[in-house]
């Protein structure tokens, strides 16, 4: 029993009385925490007997604070008598805000009263805090004060008092203490200017521990130095792991290997461009080629020797590339056997002008193209694709027959399987019709001879059979190889038999394609639209042509943003031998030209790039290279002809500057200053006006400004919507022999508000007109977004109900025009007088 008591007695907290006088210190940090300190103060030894002191009596706990009571509820008011239910709602609604006043006031009190305490509160830690600052610092100015020899008791921590205390229990010594010796004060150092002195640190009360989730703030933390900074800075960090690797390596550290890089050169290639690809700075280069002697910015072109030294120079290795790595060349890709699958034929209809080759084409599609061409013939390539009754489906292409579009024929005689030769059962052979026999030749495509109108009385097909001899085309019925149909487009007779023909010639050549793969298309026709920008017809070659490609043509980039066919419809994707039209092109691009889809969109802007260059050194390689040669121009007597063309599309750009160099001979020739897609612009009427050059306009009208310029300079204007009254025109006055001019004077501009019926088959415009007058018999044109629709006379003019002579600007009136019903509202009606007069040179 006495050793159970012994234990008790052991276990219980033992500790030295009045060995050291200790307090308790509350401090109070940021974010509301707090901490409780114990401050310890150590005592000199005393010779001799050693005198105990009472102990610092501890400071007095704090009174908790009381809850306050709630407030009693108010005591409800009496109920009047008589009280009527809406004097009922008005009291018991005064009472509610009454009681709410009252409990926002005691809210407010009490508030006020925590506040106070909670100041008070401050005040006091505040208060102790600073005595038990002063009284640390009093016996550390003690503790430094000893002589040599003395020692300060140590304050015993928790657990070395758990196991000394029974040994002084049980010791017979009586009164003994525990003493810590103290190091021996150093004698003070003179401070250096500019370092602070470095100040001796008490250990850490809980060096020990593993304090990885402690998050409370001591105050030996606090004074540590080690753990004195809570966030350090990630340049401080840096710098201290530099230090350790300096220590550790014994000097400064080993710069970092420099990687080797493969770079790929190409002929010619932008200073910046080189950098990046050697992931260097570019001005590293731009000093390099400085101390070479060679004086470039970033932006400059070098060649690829200068690179080839810059890339040595940085250690790294070259890889020279040609032109043919650069551009895309799908000549010899080809596909494999077992990917092929059977495609559509593409048809391409050919023949002299007139021959019926267009309406041959609406009979089997069924619709009417061939009133909407300027004069009745045609002059832009059209693509369609129609499907047979047997869900086969065949692509037509219809050229033009003019002599002037020899191009266009042979473009379409290019990208065919299978030409339709129309020729005329009342006409014979034509000069095109020969011009389209050869092409067919020379582009090795199969032929089938179509005699036209044969419900005509001077039809004569065996003439038409004997004819084609001469050329060494020889017909089935002349025991040849070559398939001949008889058809009248008018009445449909034959058209099933083109059909049949047709399908089996595709079936000899069996067509095929590889459908799963980057598109390939040629461009039939481009041309730039005002509301949709540049747009390309293409005939899908092979592969599929999907929204958001990325692709190539010609000397443009650009994406696929929408596949339209040739109903107008937006498809997600082309197949092959499909025609569509293209829209998302950075430029207009030459019709012919080879649409490529390529991986991303970097690799079409280094293709088109390359290919602009390449296109810029060849026109300045056509150009006069030096003053003899420019001086030998001038002094020649052949007198230039200069002219500024605009077309609607690049077709007609093509033919008509093709017509036109064709026009000129040794004492004059044709000099094109410029030829574009497009409405009349500023750039075009200052180009004439400064070279004093007509503006040939065919199918395209200028824009409002580039009026007023034509105005103002005094530019001749040349509108053409058929392209042999244009070279008539030009050849009649570059040979002087003009007969009378035809002048054109606008009288009044309206605006196409609302179409309605008018009889039968016509239909009324309701118009505005915004300038001049608009009469009664005058030409007028029809534009729409600058572009002509249609050339016409004003053959009705009414002002409500009444038939008028003359509508004046700002009144509405309207119009039935002559030959045309194809008005639609916003487009434009431009009336003019003609008036022919001698002209003067």
């Amino acid at each position: 029993m006495s050793d159970e008591n012994d234990n008790q007695r052991i276990r219980k907290p033992l500790g030295l009385k009045r060995s050291v006088d200790a307090g308790e210190v509350k401090q109070t940090f940021s974010h509301g925490r707090t901490n409780k300190v114990v401050v310890e103060v150590k005592r000199r030894r005393v010779l001799g007997k050693p005198v105990s002191e009472p102990a610092a009596p501890p400071p007095p706990p704090t009174p908790p604070v009381a809850a306050k009571p709630a407030p009693a509820p108010r005591p409800a008011r009496p109920v009047p008598v008589g009280e009527t239910p809406q004097e009922r709602v008005r009291r018991l609604q005064l009472e509610a805000e009454e009681e709410r006043l009252r409990l926002a006031e005691e809210a407010r009190k009490r508030e006020e009263a925590e506040a106070r305490e909670r100041e008070e509160e401050e005040r006091r830690r505040a208060e102790e805090n600073r005595r038990a600052e002063e009284e640390a610092a009093r016996h550390a100015a003690e503790a430094a004060a000893l002589p040599a020899g003395e020692e300060v008791v140590e304050a015993p921590e928790t657990a070395e008092t758990e196991t000394t205390a029974p040994a002084l229990r049980s010791d017979t010594m009586p009164a003994a203490r525990r003493f810590t010796p103290v190091e021996r004060p150093e004698p003070r150092r003179p401070e250096i200017k500019g370092k602070k002195k470095e100040e001796k640190r008490a250990a850490p009360i809980d060096a020990g521990k593993d304090n990885r989730r402690s998050g409370k703030l001591t105050v030996t933390r606090a004074l540590n130095e080690d753990e004195g900074r809570r966030a350090r800075s990630l340049a401080a960090l840096k710098r201290a792991r530099e230090k350790e690797r300096r220590l550790q390596g014994g000097g400064v550290s080993k710069p970092r290997e420099k990687q080797v890089r493969d770079v790929v050169v190409p002929e010619a290639i932008t200073v910046q461009e080189l950098a990046n690809r050697m992931a260097e700075k570019g001005a590293d280069l731009v000093k390099a080629l400085f101390n070479m002697g060679m004086m470039v910015t970033v932006n400059q072109t070098i060649d690829q020797d200068t690179a080839e030294l810059l890339v040595e120079e940085f250690g790294h290795n070259i890889t020279r590339v040609s032109e043919s790595d650069v551009d895309i060349d799908t000549s010899e890709d080809t596909d494999p056997e077992e990917t092929l699958r059977p495609r559509p034929p593409v048809v391409t209809i050919m023949g002299h002008v007139d021959h019926g080759k267009t309406s041959l084409l609406d009979a089997l599609r069924g619709t009417d193209v061939a009133k909407g061409e300027a004069g009745g013939i045609t002059q832009h390539i059209g693509a369609y694709q129609i499907t047979t009754k047997d869900n086969s489906k065949i692509t037509f292409l219809d050229t033009p027959g003019h002599a002037a579009f020899t191009e266009m024929r042979m473009r379409g005689a290019n990208v065919t399987d299978i030409v339709v030769l129309v020729v005329a059962g009342d006409d014979g052979l034509m000069p095109q019709t020969i011009e389209a026999i050869n092409h067919t030749k020379a582009a090795g495509v199969p032929m089938i001879v179509a005699i036209t109108k044969s419900d005509k009385p001077e039809y004569n097909p065996q003439k038409i059979r004997e004819r084609l001899l001469e050329h060494e085309v020889i017909v089935e019925a002349m025991s040849g190889e070559v398939q001949d149909v008889e058809l009248s487009a008018k009445t449909g007779a034959g058209l099933d038999k083109l059909i049949e023909a047709i399908n089996l010639q595709a079936e000899l050549l069996e067509l095929k394609a590889r459908p799963d793969r980057p598109a390939e298309a040629t461009v039939i026709e481009a041309k730039l639209d005002k509301g949709r920008g540049p747009v390309a017809t293409v005939l899908v070659r092979r592969g599929t042509l999907k929204r958001g490609d990325n692709f190539v043509v010609g000397t443009q980039s650009g994406r696929v943003r929408a596949i339209i066919d040739d109903k107008g419809q937006q498809l997600k994707e082309a197949g092959p031998s499909m025609p569509v039209e293209v829209l998302g092109l950075g430029g207009v691009p030459s019709a012919g030209d080879l649409l490529t889809v390529v991986e991303n969109e970097q690799r079409a802007r280094e293709v088109a790039k390359y290919r602009q260059e390449k296109a810029t050194e060849k026109r300045t390689a056509l150009a006069p290279t030096n003053f003899d040669t420019m001086f030998n121009n001038l002094a020649s007597n052949v007198i230039e002809y200069p002219v500024v063309v605009k077309a609607d599309v690049q077709g007609s750009v093509e033919a008509i500057v093709n017509a036109l160099h064709a026009l000129s001979n040794d004492e004059i020739k044709v000099r094109v200053l410029n030829a574009g897609v497009g409405a009349i612009t500023e750039s075009d009427v200052l180009l004439a006006a400064a070279s004093k050059a007509p503006i040939i306009g065919f199918n395209v009208r200028p824009n409002a400004k580039a009026r007023d310029l034509v105005k103002r300079d005094g530019v001749r204007m040349m509108y053409y919507d058929v392209i042999y009254h244009l070279t008539e025109e030009v050849a009649k006055e570059m040979a002087g022999e003009l007969g009378p001019e035809r002048i054109e004077t606008v009288v009044g501009r309206a605006e196409v508000k609302q179409v309605f019926p008018a009889g039968k088959k016509d239909k009324a415009a309701g118009l505005l007109v915004l300038e001049g007058a608009i009469r009664k018999g005058l030409f007028a044109r029809l534009t729409r977004a600058d572009v002509i629709v249609s050339a016409t006379k004003i053959a009705s003019l009414r002002r409500f109900k009444d038939d008028v002579d003359e509508v004046r600007a700002g009144l509405e009136c309207g119009v039935v025009l002559e030959d045309t019903n194809d008005i639609k509202p916003g487009d434009m009606l431009e009336v003019f007088s003609v008036e022919e007069r001698e002209r003067t040179l």
